[in-house]
């Protein structure tokens, strides 16, 4: 069994041709607006800053236990 993807031709006019490229143009005629850098990014801290945490020293084991 042949497998037939275009059976006849359909002869375009030029007034087919301009209604087409107008269509184009209405469609594609211009870019979307420009969205700013500052309108696409939030920023807020991940977690609050705790005074108790930031206390700690990592290396204050060495301190005591290697001096």
């Amino acid at each position: 069994m042949t497998h037939r993807t275009h059976t006849h031709d359909t002869p375009r006019t030029d007034t087919d041709a301009a209604e087409a490229a107008v269509a184009r143009r209405q469609r594609f005629g211009s870019l979307p607006e420009r969205i700013r850098l500052q309108d696409t990014v939030e920023t807020k801290p991940a977690t609050r800053p705790d005074p108790a945490r930031d206390a700690y020293h990592p290396d204050e084991w060495l301190i005591r236990y290697c001096g």
